[in-house]
């Protein structure tokens, strides 16, 4: 299943069952889980992590050493969970001494070009549509939708689980969980109702959250003032506990809402 035509180095950890299709470059200090697929012309670099039943599609680059000038080649690694599809071009830097790693988590899905840089914490089933660049430091939720091409996160920026990003944006603020952005500057359009009925919410659930997000974003003059809203409204909602400590834990703040 390994190309004669591919350059793998005899110290690298192949699992079962691996396909690695011609001219495919594997580094060293490389793992690769079982039933993995290395696409032509892809390099997997030293300290990359592949999990099992990935797909890694030709150009592709992992673990290149981070774009950042404060790098002193300490040994990081590049993590792709179980399940993930990499597609064309796409570029994940490894970490840097602030996390040591920058990690791809199961499932997910980077079309086209992306680029995920140095420290980057990406969640579970994540989708990040083409040509968007994730820069260092960034944590993104499980579940969030990252749609259209373009976007740009700005570095140690955080993304809430669940949320969705509209293509082209610009995100230089905390987006918190559950709901839609858009426009420009960035701002809050919406619950993400779709996303949380396709992860089997039921109405009762969007419904409350729509609430909750109405008293921080419409309902009332300021963000703080939304949050104590929320505290007193919403005292038995773990949804709301969950929303109100993403915002309290966002010091550069957060998207703005309706303007």
């Amino acid at each position: 299943m390994i190309s004669d035509k591919a350059s793998v180095h005899p110290k690298a950890k192949i699992g079962q069952n691996v396909t690695i299709d011609p001219f495919a470059t594997i580094y060293e200090d490389v793992e690769i889980g079982d039933n993995t697929w290395i696409g032509p012309n892809s390099v997997i670099m030293d300290g990359a992590r592949i999990g099992s039943n990935c797909q890694i599609f030709p150009g592709a680059v992992i673990s290149a050493i981070p774009q950042d000038l404060k790098f002193k080649g300490e040994r990081t690694t590049a993590v792709v969970g179980d399940g993930s599809i990499i597609r064309e071009c796409v570029t994940i830097n490894r970490g840097t001494a602030d996390r040591n790693t920058t990690a791809i988590g199961k499932n997910c899905l980077l079309m086209a070009y992306v680029h995920i840089a140095h420290d980057a914490i990406i969640g579970d089933e994540v989708i990040i549509a083409n040509q968007a660049s994730i820069a260092g430091h960034v944590t993104i939720g499980d579940q969030v939708v990252i749609e259209g091409g373009g976007v740009a996160i700005q570095q140690f920026v955080e993304v809430g689980k669940n949320a969705f990003i509209a293509g082209a944006s610009l995100v230089r603020k905390n987006v918190p969980p559950y709901i839609k952005v858009a426009r420009e500057p960035l701002q809050f359009v919406g619950v993400n109702a779709i996303g949380l009925r396709r992860k089997k919410a039921n109405a009762d659930t969007v419904r409350e959250i729509e609430d909750i997000y109405r008293f921080i974003f419409i309902h009332n003059a300021n963000l703080s003032a939304g949050v104590e809203k929320v505290k007193k409204e919403f005292k038995d909602s773990e949804y709301a506990a969950e929303i109100v400590e993403f915002i309290n834990k966002s010091p550069n703040g957060i998207v703005k809402g309706l303007g």
